[in-house]
């Protein structure tokens, strides 16, 4: 039997949401629902095993935990790209890196729960409503005749400028390569520039790919055009934002709060600023994790184990 390991099921649902009988006869799979934070122990748990599945970015493959592994020959990651895989460290060795179709709407949808629960104060008057506290303590913030400015308007920016609209919101986007005409086709304005959407919007919402051109997109002085009064969302990730930069920002009132989904260590340490800060509505980077996601997620991946078995592997990465 081949040895497979499957890491950071957090919810344990892995083996629920596919059929894996195709595979049951030659794969033995062990599944991991605790993260490894350390790299030694994470390959030690795993070092007989040739295949490997890895949910999104949850662990990173890296080329120091390819060279501890010599018995693997594929890794399957959910999601059709993974910038936290070496694909050229995997190649040189020989190892396959496939992966998976699926997704569904989650993000578009965790985006506007995070938006609407800032606005409207959600977590503060609930828990004092379960706590006894006092009967209405803040005063909510409209969306209808907002603006709504989004940093990139692909899939996700797109679905979000919509809704937007059915807020009733101006909508404006922004990214390097963004046309008027693409802008106008999702209902949106093009933004002059980066600086013009910052200084405009009552809502930043950032919906870019990480590359070496966004990474760090929104630093101090970004921030700092920002209206006092305005939130800033991140469902993408989360090096596009200056990390010490935002910390800053929120500490200091110089915006009014963030949602976020994304962080640049995950899990999120016990200690940091992000599960304190009280103008900061964070989550555990659930913005993919939806039924609908998975079970696409896990019928690719059992597709894609099937189809290595079988010699000819699919959906190959790199």
């Amino acid at each position: 039997m081949i040895k497979c390991a499957i890491l950071d099921d957090y919810q344990q649902v892995a083996m629920s949401m596919a059929d894996w009988s195709s595979v049951a006869d030659r794969v033995q799979i062990d599944v991991f629902q605790r993260h490894f934070d350390d790299e030694a122990e994470l390959a030690a748990a795993v070092a007989d095993c040739e295949i490997v599945v890895i949910m999104r970015e949850r662990t990173p493959f890296r080329r120091s935990l390819f060279e501890r592994l010599p018995r693997l020959k594929l890794l399957v990651t959910t999601g059709m790209r993974n910038a936290s895989v070496d694909l050229a460290a995997a190649s040189e060795r020989g190892i396959v890196v496939c992966g998976t179709r699926g997704g569904g709407e989650g993000t578009t949808e965790l985006t506007w729960a995070l938006i609407l629960g800032l606005a409207r104060k959600l977590v503060q008057e609930n828990e004092a409503l379960r706590g006894g506290g006092p009967w209405q303590q803040s005063i909510g913030a409209d969306l209808t005749g907002k603006r709504l400015g989004l940093l990139g308007l692909g899939h996700i920016g797109g679905n979000v400028a919509r809704i937007g609209q059915a807020f009733g919101m101006e909508v404006a986007a922004w990214s390097q390569n963004l046309t008027a005409e693409k802008a106008a086709a999702a209902g949106a304005r093009l933004a002059a520039s980066k600086e013009e959407l910052l200084a405009d919007s009552d809502i930043v919402s950032v919906h870019l790919v990480l590359s070496d051109r966004t990474r760090g997109l929104l630093g101090a002085r970004e921030l700092g055009l920002m209206k006092p009064t305005a939130y800033l969302i991140n469902t993408s990730r989360a090096p596009i934002v200056d990390r010490d930069a935002l910390i800053a920002a929120l500490r200091e009132g110089r915006i009014a709060g963030a949602g976020l989904d994304v962080f640049e260590t995950e899990p999120l340490p016990a200690d940091d600023p992000f599960r304190s800060l009280p103008n900061v509505l964070a989550t555990p980077h659930i913005g993919y994790v939806t039924e609908a996601a998975y079970r696409g997620f896990f019928r690719g991946v059992v597709a894609d184990i099937e189809a290595y078995l079988n010699g000819s592997p699919a959906n190959v990465l790199g």
